[in-house]
């Protein structure tokens, strides 16, 4: 069954999970749901099972004691089996006309069970909306069943921490801790804010945030995000987010939004039924009254019946609910698997895919870089080590962090002044007095410095550095491929998608990776700006196309403008950066390269399923339209063609919630 696209509280108080699908909100966006205890689940059920009792004796005594259940009785006893169900049906109706929503499924079922009353047809005009109701029921079930996913994030966010205040540890709401505030984390407790740690080490469980297994050691000054699990000792940590800021938080409030952003389909099947009801009952109250001039024996009664059979067989209920709740599933099922989709237009484009655009550094490899090698000229190697690393503190790249573990202690107490970051060359500052150079040749060549260009073969990624000008050593670094990065390429390739890859590493790195991992296409040597000029040149390609759609894979900071441009915008590691959060369209969260091709796969089956439905929807009730008009069909065909159908549909809708994918 389905519900209209502007629900008040006062009209729908029990159908919250089903406004979810249709506005994209949730009736309590910081509250963890609310759990049925025994007394709210028979307050839901009681109506119906009610109405099904009196309805089954009522059919009995018109079998079995025809002779005494006869009007007024009959009727009164059908109306009382009717009540419990149709009542709230028709409050809501009446309540979309007052605000000038007329044409609703509350309507069609109205009209159609109430007219069924007025013919003397009391058994068919319980049935319906006793079955109505029941779809209802079903469709609520299945609902919430495509939010247990989402939910489970819901749970993973703590909303009461301890804090130290005047040196007492205190219970105290998450949601009313400072900025600055201290917290203290048990072991085995979630953490409920985002923070600093300020003890010296800890091991802590991500797997809610990644899927990541590993526990991962967090020491002093690192960050702490919301949602881990503290494994062992007790910890304490510096608040640095308030809570409704936290990344987690951002997070679960994308999810909850995720379907505002509505795929085409939707969007058609929602104007469609604009159209669509008020035509049904149109063309309802001609078969009811245009027959009168043209058949010679017309009875109003039969051909009141026959219009409110078509009624009820046009109700758009199938295609309404289990649409929406198709895109649902597969927004449940992408999070189920840790892979965000901001909204089930971006289920569709994954779809229509042609091209994957990767970044290399953090998506293909795994960012962590180690020095491999170092060679200096006219210095000691160890005090070079030291300068480059005083001048890389300066900076958050990776292979700045790379540098400073390998030069180890020292590099603290050499005065750096006049850093400046020069975007995909490196670093240039004055470093205990003397000018320094860091990064990659482009950065050399810029300020005229010499060195041997055969150091450009080196299959890996060189820092180069230059002291008052003069070539003054290297340090080479390697960068490891993720596990499963050729797998992501194969199964892209499988789905007929052509990857490029785009770095700003030089071309020899950039060559060797793309080598090993069978990428389709490959560019080095990129500046930010570069990259944007490749993808506007890619894209260029599918002018003639408009079904042809472009993605970008990065890490959501550096890459910010090209995942921007994408026409899908995918961001590795989440819970990462805010860049990634604010600008990208779907968040992979445990940095997995593999997951973008589970992504096109939940992608491809989420909108199978819904036409899947569109054609099962419309292909009975066309079938069981033109028979109710010529009088065959009858109201327990017409409760087929509608709840039937729809039952079917939304049963094959949450289907995609248990599909296994890679």
């Amino acid at each position: 069954m389905a519900h209209d696209h502007n629900h008040t509280h006062d009209d729908d108080h029990d159908h919250e999970d089903v406004a979810l699908i249709e506005t994209g909100t949730t009736p309590a966006a910081n509250a963890a749901p609310a759990k049925k205890g025994p007394e709210q689940t028979w307050r839901t059920y009681a109506p119906a099972i009610s109405s099904l009792v009196l309805l089954l004796a009522g059919i009995a005594l018109d079998h079995y004691a025809a002779d005494w259940f006869q009007n007024p009785i009959r009727f009164l006893w059908y109306l009382i089996a009717y009540l419990p169900v149709g009542w709230p049906v028709l409050h809501r109706a009446w309540s979309r006309i007052l605000h000038r929503d007329v044409f609703t499924e509350f309507f069609l079922m109205g009209v159609a069970t109430v007219g069924a009353f007025g013919i003397g047809e009391y058994p068919e005009g319980v049935t319906v909306m006793l079955f109505y109701t029941i779809g209802e029921l079903f469709q609520d079930a299945a609902v919430l069943r495509a939010r247990r996913s989402i939910k489970a994030l819901l749970d993973v966010r703590p909303d009461q921490v301890t804090v130290i205040r005047n040196g007492q540890a205190m219970p105290v709401q998450a949601a009313t801790v400072a900025v600055g505030d201290v917290v203290q984390v048990k072991p085995g407790e979630k953490v409920g804010l985002d923070g600093t740690m300020r003890s010296e080490s800890g091991s802590f469980d991500t797997a809610a945030l990644t899927g990541e297994s590993v526990p991962r050691t967090i020491r002093k000054g690192d960050v702490v995000l919301a949602g881990m699990i503290n494994r062992q000792s007790l910890v304490e940590m510096d608040v640095t987010t308030p809570y409704q800021d936290s990344k987690l938080s951002r997070i679960l409030k994308l999810v909850q939004q995720a379907t505002g952003r509505k795929a085409q389909t939707q969007e058609f099947i929602a104007r469609f039924a604009r159209i669509y009801t008020p035509a049904i009952c149109g063309l309802a109250l001609l078969i009811t009254l245009v027959p009168y001039f043209f058949v010679a024996d017309y009875q109003f009664h039969d051909w009141l019946y026959r219009g409110l059979v078509f009624l009820v067989i046009g109700c758009p209920c199938a295609l309404v609910i289990s649409i929406p709740l198709g895109y649902f599933g597969g927004i449940g099922a992408g999070s189920k698997h840790g892979i965000l989709f901001k909204g089930s237009v971006f289920l569709d484009l994954m779809t229509q895919l042609k091209t994957v655009v990767m970044d290399k550094t953090g998506t293909l490899t795994k960012g962590v870089f180690k020095v491999q090698d170092a060679t200096s000229i006219g210095i000691d190697a160890n005090e070079l080590a030291k300068l480059t690393a005083a001048l890389e503190s300066k900076s958050t790249h990776p292979v700045a962090t790379a540098l400073i573990a390998y030069a180890g202690k020292g590099y603290e107490s050499v005065s750096v002044e006049d850093v400046e970051e020069i975007p995909g060359h490196g670093l240039k500052g004055k470093v205990a007095g003397r000018t320094m150079l860091a990064g990659n040749a482009k950065l050399l060549r810029k300020f005229g410095v010499v060195f041997d260009e055969s150091l450009l073969n080196i299959p890996y990624t060189i820092v180069m550095t230059a002291l008052d000008g003069q070539f003054a050593g290297y340090f080479t670094i390697a960068d490891e491929l993720k596990p499963d990065a050729a797998d992501a390429i194969q199964r892209l390739k499988e789905n007929g998608i052509r990857t490029v890859m785009l770095s700003g590493d030089k071309s020899a790195v950039v060559d060797a990776v793309a080598q090993q991992l069978g990428v389709d296409e490959w560019h080095g040597d990129l500046l930010p700006e570069d990259k944007v000029a490749q993808v506007e040149h890619l894209k260029a390609a599918y002018t003639g196309d408009k079904k042809a759609k472009l993605a970008f894979v990065g890490d959501g900071v550096n890459d910010a403008p090209v995942v921007a441009l994408a026409d899908v915008g995918i961001a590795m590691g989440g819970l990462g950066s805010d860049a990634t959060i604010e600008t990208a369209d779907v968040i992979i969260q445990n940095d997995e390269p593999a997951k973008i091709a589970t992504a096109v796969a939940i992608g491809q089956a989420t909108r199978r399923i819904v036409w899947q439905n569109i054609s099962l929807s419309l292909i009975v009730k066309a079938i069981v339209l033109l028979l109710g008009a010529g009088g065959i069909a009858t109201m327990w065909e017409a409760v087929f063609a509608d709840v039937g159908v729809a039952m079917l549909a939304i049963l094959n809708a949450v289907r995609v919630q248990n599909l296994k994918f890679r």
